[in-house]
């Protein structure tokens, strides 16, 4: 069967999805359905996670479907976050695929706070994934030969996607495994391995022979350039080099073997025996080099029986000249693969989980489009209060309406009577008090907040300092300073605004001391208050004038103006339209939202015609109040003027004016309150991104701590130095050079079939030397009448001298003995008693047999054998 490689999957340490993501959706979506919604989605989002990486996966397609979905949820979630190293912040951590680490240092990770390192990650799992799968096929039968070309063109697009896009997505340099050098060719070698099962489709259905050569020249051409790739580089594992040459030159000669069939049909019997004769050395060189990793002996007895009957029939029949190999005509090539295109959905039945939120660019733009409303809405409305106070101050200059209700000279005009009832039933000087009280607590929780928030930054910052300068290059992570650049301006912001707050703050205090002691007599019993407004002379004659009636019908105009405001503020407050749509419209048209461009027109149709009622009222109460004071003079000169008149007006004015300086002063304070407690929203979540980020710089600083701790154990501790040539341990002769350095262990799902070893017996104690036999002392030696046999047992051949040489492999000689020899594994005369520990026993002699003598005393040697030399050994050396 074809050999081919397959990637091993890469593996990820444990992220907690829920947590950072449920914050967020809290914090921004209103609690109800759609929130709700949303924390369910994050929940199924975690568990899709752990599906497609906290398991083992199998070689299956609904192993690869479930990382294809999880894929296609992160691109389809990626623009509805904020992911980034300041805003919402992951950190992902994942070990490289091809190296397996050392035993003190542990393989090689990276852990990047970036979605789009996940997103590689996951579909380098699913390109190797897919290899695997396609591996797995069986190719003996046309649906597993569709489906390991399917998957092999699937991972070549998906390595492919990767090179394209890893450094765009990692903003650093990634890992050997997923660097474009190395998807690049991972690309190619798939590609080519699809090449190929079209070449083994082919050729199971029997096409044109001019066919299957193109369609294996060209798989030939694919791992030409997959073997250039990596042929100087050491990015992928040791076993893949020799297997893509060994499947160029197999490639290769499947091309010369169909041409050479081509050229024979042709007639062209020379150029059928060159390109046999080139296909046989092409297959020659792989059985002997790449032996170990591709088996072509079918290949090769195929094209030797072709070469040795065309050179038979062109020596006795054809005597056509065979040319060289380089004047041979170019095989053609056809490529009938094409690396898929990475473009999600890649999952047969994919749903967003979060299909209802839109993504971050219409937010942000949904947000600037809500300030830019507001701002109009806030100016529309500010110019109205402001003609409206306006309006007020000039009637309180004028002591109207109260001089015109006034005409008795002794008893409390209604207006005053009415403004004193309304602050009383707003509170009084207490309520405006209270709240004058609280904004300064109000204003340290804020400050206290902002500053705690801040410390955090300017701690972790200091301490990654610290680490960069103590590790230098080392500390390659983004530094602290440059991440919190975003953080900071906003915090600077925030302080700004609460500086502008206190400012803001001193005035309305200032203003409430102008006016206190004014809107403290409002605040008295009736009788109190009109025993405190001097009385005047009255001037009843004034109530039956013509001017009297003209400045009441005008006041009355005024009061139609207010309240036509008020209506329009309600109008303007309630407008409301959708830009969502129009933004995602613009996002799926031109990949970009001009939020200006659209929002600008939109708030001018909106707020348009609300612009020119209040341009018209403004216009109309200048046009009223230039009358009023016309109509006022007049109604001054018909008064009788006296000094008791005078101040009783100017306590009437001061009245009039602290109320409507009371209703500013209580809106105000009541806005500043609101102000204040919304700022520590702000502040809050605010405080929270920085916790959030400090506690993930936290967790990638321990981890980058843990990896230059090993990287630093895994350093040797002096310089290399060169070991003397007589301390070096020589070479058995014949053993095979092994290079320097330990060999690392198979890193693809290719593994060469290697015989297993029989495990090693135990060893045997060790034996007393074996007696030494002469045949001829043994033949002339009388054996006495009467002793005990002392020959062999029936059916036991005699004794006889070793061999000059040993049986089998040879053994190399004990020097002690001269023409003894070790004795092969696989004899052991002591075996069963070594295997034991049984002790000798005594030799039972048979009946008319003489026997072997008996055991000296301890201590002693067998009489008439040679002694055993001093200081040696024994002489089978322990197995």
């Amino acid at each position: 069967m074809a050999t081919f490689i397959s990637v091993p999957l890469k593996k990820s340490s444990e992220v907690d999805l829920v947590k950072p993501l449920s914050k967020f959706v809290t914090t921004t979506y209103p609690t109800g359905e759609e929130q709700g919604e949303y924390l369910r989605a994050v929940e199924e989002l975690n568990k899709l996670r752990r599906n497609a990486l906290g398991r083992p996966l199998d070689k299956h397609e609904s192993s690869l479907e479930i990382l294809l979905r999880y894929y296609d949820q992160l691109c389809a979630v990626e623009p509805k976050f904020p992911f980034s190293e300041n805003q919402l912040c992951l950190t992902f951590t994942w070990k490289d695929a091809f190296d397996k680490g050392s035993l003190f240092g542990g393989s090689v990770k990276l852990a990047l706070a970036s979605l789009g390192y996940e997103k590689t990650c996951v579909l380098f799992n699913a390109a190797a994934l897919a290899s695997q799968i396609a591996s797995e096929q069986n190719l003996d039968n046309d649906e597993g030969l569709k489906a390991a070309a399917k998957y092999y063109q699937l991972a070549s697009g998906a390595f492919g996607h990767i090179k394209d896009t890893v450094l765009s997505a990692l903003n650093r340099e990634p890992t050997m495994d997923i660097s474009p050098e190395t998807v690049g060719t991972l690309s190619l070698i798939m590609l080519a391995q699809a090449q190929e099962v079209f070449f083994l489709k082919a050729t199971s259905d029997k096409m044109k022979d001019a066919v299957i050569a193109k369609l294996a020249n060209q798989a030939a051409d694919f791992y030409g350039d997959a073997f250039k790739q990596c042929q100087y580089k050491d990015n992928l594992p040791k076993e893949v080099l020799p297997v893509l040459a060994a499947k160029h030159c197999i490639m290769q000669a499947n091309a010369e073997l169909h041409q050479s069939v081509l050229a024979k049909q042709k007639k062209r019997f020379g150029e059928e025996i060159a390109r046999l004769q080139h296909a046989a050395e092409l297959v020659k060189t792989v059985a002997t080099r790449y032996d170990e990793y591709v088996s072509v002996k079918d290949l090769s007895d195929k094209i030797n029986r072709a070469l040795t009957a065309a050179k038979k029939d062109n020596d006795f029949i054809y005597h056509d000249r065979v040319p060289e190999v380089k004047d041979l005509e170019h095989i053609g090539k056809a490529a009938l693969v094409k690396a898929t295109a990475i473009t999600p959905p890649l999952s047969q039945k994919f749903t967003d989980l979060f299909e209802k939120m839109v993504p971050m660019a219409v937010q942000q733009s949904m947000s600037i489009y809500n300030s830019r409303k507001s701002e109009t809405v806030n100016r529309l409305v500010g110019t109205m209060r402001e003609a409206t106070n306006l309006c007020n101050g000039v009637l309180a200059s004028l002591n109207l309406p109260a001089a015109l209700e006034d005409l008795s000279g002794d008893s409390i005009p209604q207006s005053i009577a009415e403004k004193a009832r309304s602050i009383v039933q707003q509170g009084g000087l207490q309520s405006i008090e209270q709240l004058i009280k609280d904004l300064p607590e109000l204003l340290t929780r804020n400050r206290e907040i902002l500053d705690e928030s801040l410390k955090m930054l300017d701690d972790e910052e200091a301490t990654d300092n610290e680490l960069r300068s103590k590790f230098n290059q080392r500390w390659n992570r983004t530094p602290s300073g440059d991440l919190y650049k975003p953080l900071r301006a906003e915090g600077a912001n925030f302080r700004n605004v609460l500086d502008k707050a206190v400012q803001a703050d001193q005035v309305v205090k200032d203003r409430y001391n102008t006016h206190c002691e004014m809107i403290a007599l409002l605040c008295k019993p009736e009788n109190e208050l009109n025993a405190a407004i001097p009385s005047a002379n009255p001037t009843k004659t004034l109530q039956g004038s013509e001017v009297v009636n003209v400045l009441r019908a005008q006041l009355a105009q005024l009061d139609e103006i207010k309240k036509e405001r008020e209506t329009i503020e309600g109008e303007i407050k309630a407008v409301t339209f959708d830009m969502s749509t129009t933004f995602l419209t613009a996002l799926a048209k031109d990949g970009a939202i001009n939020e200006e461009q659209l929002s600008l027109p939109q708030l001018d149709q909106m707020y348009g015609s609300y612009n020119q009622r209040v341009q018209t009222s403004l216009r109309s109460q200048e046009e009223l109040l230039g009358q009023v004071q016309t109509a006022h003079q007049e109604f001054s000169s018909l008064k009788q003027s006296n000094t008791e008149a005078n101040q009783r007006e100017e306590v009437l004015k001061k009245l009039a004016s602290a109320h409507d300086s009371y209703v500013e002063i209580s809106s105000n304070l009541r806005e500043g309150t609101k102000f204040y407690n919304d700022l520590t929203e702000i502040l809050l979540k605010f405080q929270n991104k920085c916790s959030d980020i400090v506690f993930a710089r936290k967790t990638e600083r321990d981890e980058l701590l843990k990896e230059l701790q090993q990287s630093i154990a895994r350093e040797p501790s002096a310089p290399s130095f060169n070991v003397p040539a007589y301390q070096s341990t020589p070479a058995a002769p014949g053993a095979a050079t092994t290079p320097a350095g330990p060999t690392p262990a198979p890193r693809t799902v290719f593994n060469p079939q290697v015989p297993q070893q029989p495990q090693a017996k135990p060893n045997p104690p060790a034996r007393p030397p074996p007696p030494t036999f002469n045949p001829q002392a043994a033949a002339t030696t009388p054996v006495p009448t009467g002793a005990p046999p002392t020959g062999p047992p029936g059916g036991n051949p005699p004794p006889v001298a070793p061999p000059t040489q040993a049986q089998g492999p040879p053994y190399p000689t004990y020097q002690g003995y001269p023409g003894y020899y070790q004795m092969p594994m696989g004899y052991n005369p002591y075996a069963a008693y070594g295997q034991y520990n049984m002790p000798y026993m005594p030799y039972q002699a048979t009946p008319g047999q003489a026997g072997y003598p008996g055991a000296p005393p301890a201590g002693q040697p067998y009489p008439g054998y040679p002694q055993q030399p001093p200081q040696q050994q024994p002489f089978y050396p322990q197995q």
